[in-house]
């Protein structure tokens, strides 16, 4: 399933441009990026993900290859010329076995595959989990590779002997196309492998994962230039290819937020909330995390494995209605009075990760009475989210310092009032800028920086801001609390589940 947008390319016959390719948990884009910042063209292609198991997320990786060489190929033909380069965004802690053919073993396993949760329940409370959380940036959990090659090991020996390679799904894209394994330092500051401070793979997490370096692609900087293309895709063979980020790094760049104190708060599938820093941010309570973007910059922030998939689950299951009409029950649901009657939620349907890194806990609402209705349950999912995304906002604050400006994207930015709901939870204003497609965006404008072509910046967009209303406030921080306690009431009872 797939969609073509074009826009005025043939207007445009001779310019110069960057493709942009964000490999993405549930579709790939590919965009033409012009040296003055507009977006000129944009193929999608969406695939699926399996749950084989309870707890198991995978996907078929050659999908994903056949959407990142379409989308190449037909970005290129719209444009009716060849790219001045290609760089690459992706998402983060995939990982596969693969033969010394480079033929896999078994499919990708993606972040939000949760089996290894009893790797992670031994390893986070140890010294060696907080030491090798300050050394690689990322907090023992089960969407690391860390845990999920740790786990293989254990339960698939035959498989884990057999296995030459360890590799995520944009260091599989690249070897189809070049020939070779590499891994930016992004992605790779992602896995729990990495030390994100000498900028190569860890001893100690490489001996606890019972893998060698040697497995591994070899780490290389986001600039990092590959050349001789293996595959036709309707460009010519030396066109260059920059290897590029990880999609919330490069989210962060196209969202032209890498001043001190501007963060992004993104709800999509999942959701984020992040900033730029200069160096790594050390939290001793291990609540976020730091990963690599370049030389300069590092990403600081959390994720939240439950954010628009709460209420397409309400949808399909409890509504019984068509996702197409998720926007006229999120209106029908923000009628409702904050706080819906003392309804609070956990949306914790695939565990979580920031702040708490619970692979254990689960979604619950509690105060439930007579008169609420589905809409109050659904505006209550609506507030759980935005509490557990001001649960890393307050942690970010706690170990950085304090955000200024906070920017709002995704697809929760259809709905005015959810912006609203959130502004009111924070307390701050949200700002919404017009640009779309930040992941893929910031692959383009690496691209023009790596291979040193002029680009004028991102165009200046109309951004609208979202004022706290003051009415509910009271309300929504006795919540914000509660919430808070009802978790810790309840992970023992969850952990028993």
């Amino acid at each position: 399933m797939f969609f073509i947008l074009r826009t005025n390319y043939g207007m445009n016959s001779g310019l110069k441009y960057m493709i942009g390719v964000d490999i993405g948990t549930s579709s790939t884009k590919v965009i033409a990026l012009l040296p003055d910042g507009r977006v000129q063209a944009l193929y999608q292609q969406a695939y699926t993900t399996q749950q084989p198991q309870p707890g198991h997320s995978e996907q078929h990786p050659d999908d994903i290859l056949r959407a990142v060489t379409q989308g190449i190929r037909q970005v290129a033909q719209q444009m009716k010329q060849p790219p001045s380069g290609i760089c690459f965004s992706s998402a983060m802690h995939s990982i596969m076995a693969l033969d010394a053919d480079g033929s896999p073993l078994i499919p990708l396993i993606i972040w939000a595959d949760n089996r290894s949760q009893p790797v992670a329940d031994v390893l986070a409370p140890t010294a060696q989990g907080k030491a090798l959380y300050h050394q690689t940036g990322v907090p023992v959990h089960p969407m690391t590779p860390l845990c999920k090659i740790t786990w293989l090991r254990q339960h698939a020996p035959d498989l884990f002997a057999h296995t030459k390679w360890w590799v995520g799904i944009k260091e599989y894209v690249l070897y189809h196309l070049f020939g070779v394994y590499v891994v930016d330092h992004s992605i790779a500051s992602a896995t729990g492998l990495f030390d994100i401070h000498a900028l190569q793979w860890s001893p100690e997490a490489l001996q606890v994962a019972g893998i060698t370096a040697a497995q591994l692609p070899q780490p290389v900087p986001a600039h990092y230039i590959l050349r001789g293309l293996k595959q036709e895709l309707g460009i010519p063979a030396d066109t260059p290819f920059v290897i590029g980020a990880s999609d919330g790094c490069l989210a962060q760049l196209g969202s032209g937020a890498l001043a001190p104190g501007h963060a992004t708060l993104t709800i999509a599938t999942s959701g984020a909330f992040r900033i730029a820093t200069a160096k790594p941010v050390r939290d001793e309570q291990q609540r976020i995390f730091n990963y690599v973007l370049d030389a300069n910059h590092y990403i600081t922030g959390g994720p939240l494995n439950n954010g628009g998939n709460v209420l397409q689950w309400f949808m399909r299951d409890f509504l019984q209605q068509p996702q197409a009409d998720l926007d006229t029950y999120i209106a029908q649901a923000l009628q409702l009075e904050p706080g819906v009657g003392g309804l609070i939620c956990l949306p914790y349907l695939l565990g979580e990760r920031a702040p708490v890194w619970d692979g254990h806990a689960r979604g619950a609402f509690i105060g439930v009475q007579p008169q609420h209705t589905a809409m109050h349950f659904m505006r209550a999912a609506m507030e759980g989210v935005a509490f557990g995304l001001l649960s890393i906002f307050n942690a970010l604050q706690e170990a950085a310092g304090p955000i200024q400006q906070i920017a709002v994207s995704g697809g929760f930015t259809a709905s005015p009032g959810w912006i609203q709901l959130i502004a009111d939870i924070f307390q701050q204003p949200m700002h919404l800028g017009q640009q779309n497609d930040a992941s893929a965006i910031g692959a383009g404008m690496m691209g023009y920086e790596a291979l040193d072509i002029p680009f004028k910046g991102l165009p200046e967009t109309e951004t609208q801001v979202f004022m706290p209303w003051t009415e509910g406030a009271a309300v929504y921080k006795k919540h914000y609390q509660l919430y808070g306690l009802v978790y810790e009431r309840l992970k023992d009872i969850m952990h028993q589940l």
